[in-house]
């Protein structure tokens, strides 16, 4: 988790919907590459948890930070309340291409419930690997959802 800029004027209580994935990047091993029509993935190295759920889960906290007023939970978890406003996220795209940048391909979509709209981005983060190593690019994309998180708290700011 990286830590961000704190914002003062978010929803009290947010609900981050369970993250949509795409299937090659669904699977237990860290995915290294889609380029060339290919899948390439690190067969020894694999997430904590499954990748939805991480997201999930490195998300609520990250916002949690960001919104210190509100209330961030997440959809599959044990809490149920009224949202002010709801977020999903499909990332579409998260590794590494060729010349060594990391890749985040995200849609958000926010819907606030008083009064009632909607918001909707799609985000294209890249970010430097520093070492062809699966701890670079994990720390890279790291980062790279922790500038995510940033761009949703922007979303919710009312």
């Amino acid at each position: 988790m990286r830590s961000g800029q704190a914002m003062p004027s978010a929803p009290p209580v947010v609900q981050l919907r369970d993250i949509g994935l795409p299937s090659y990047l669904d699977r237990r091993e860290i995915v290294r590459s889609s380029e060339d029509y290919k899948i390439g993935v690190r067969s020894n190295d694999w997430w904590a948890e499954p990748l939805g759920s991480m997201l999930s889960r490195v998300l609520s906290l990250e916002l949690s930070q960001r919104l210190p007023g509100s209330n961030v939970y997440r959809e599959g978890g044990a809490i149920n309340a009224d949202p002010n406003a709801i977020v999903a996220v499909n990332v579409q795209r998260l590794d590494v291409d060729p010349s060594r940048t990391l890749q985040l391909l995200a849609q958000v979509a926010v819907e606030f419930n008083r009064p009632r709209r909607t918001a909707s981005r799609t985000f294209t983060i890249a970010k430097p690997v520093s070492a062809a190593t699966v701890v670079a690019e994990v720390a890279a994309a790291s980062d790279a959802v922790a500038e995510l998180a940033d761009g949703i708290a922007q979303m919710l700011q009312r």
